[in-house]
């Protein structure tokens, strides 16, 4: 008896695996289609939990929109917190200003600065991910959590490894980063597990106007283009 339930079990998971190729494969094309039109953007990563009137919201909000004079669209993960602050920036400015929802049981829910006809929705964050990666000609990386240290790593991993043409890694905040990237220094490039030279791909700031400069310099005679 117990193994016909555990055979039975395997045989239901094989049946949804099928069907959810289908929906991931949808999530694909709906998420191509409309960031191939979009133009080029910055993606903005941070806290959920920051709120208007703290210091890196209020900075988020002054990144996205010297971003957005810049002539740059600004992605987020189209939620509350530094997201939120990302999408107002942009709006404020005039620009473009989307949203990569995500389906979560806490925390996100669509905030009110995406414009109307780019606010994306996906159920599997891989998908979701591969939209900022592909689409984004530059990672803004405030203060934030697990989520946000998933997409810098994600980025700086597929920058390392040549599988995405190279953009700039901004991490900003100094005071909040200085222990990770301490700690990249002194026990990755010490342990011989990165190259020094990976340094370079992360520029650490403070300020919207440093963020902005960056980005302009790094593209100065470049193509701007999807990243593969």
């Amino acid at each position: 008896m117990r193994r016909e339930q555990h055979s039975k079990g395997w045989n239901e998971i094989k049946t949804n695996d099928s069907w959810a190729i289908f929906k991931i494969m949808g999530e694909f094309v709906n998420g191509f289609e409309k960031m191939s039109r979009i133009g080029p953007c910055v993606s903005i990563f941070g806290s959920a939990r920051v709120r208007e009137g703290h210091q890196y919201y209020d900075l988020a909000v002054r990144i996205s929109q010297k971003i957005a004079e810049a002539g740059y669209g600004v992605i987020t993960g189209g939620g509350p917190g530094i997201m939120e602050a990302g999408n107002k920036g942009a709006s404020l400015a005039g620009g473009t200003s989307v949203g990569l929802n995500i389906d979560l049981p806490f925390e996100q829910h669509d905030n009110p600065y995406i414009d109307d006809d780019k606010s994306l929705d996906f159920d599997y964050f891989f998908v979701r991910k591969v939209m900022f990666v592909k689409y984004s000609q530059g990672f803004v990386v405030m203060p934030g959590g697990f989520g946000t240290l998933d997409e810098f790593f994600e980025a700086l991993t597929l920058i390392q490894t040549h599988k995405i043409h190279t953009f700039p890694i901004i991490l900003v905040g100094t005071e909040f980063w200085k222990g990770l990237m301490d700690w990249i220094k002194n026990t990755l490039v010490e342990a011989g597990n990165i190259s020094p030279k990976d340094l370079d791909l992360i520029k650490l700031v403070d300020t919207e106007d440093e963020v902005v400069e960056i980005i302009d310099a790094f593209y100065k005679g470049r193509t701007l283009s999807p990243n593969f």
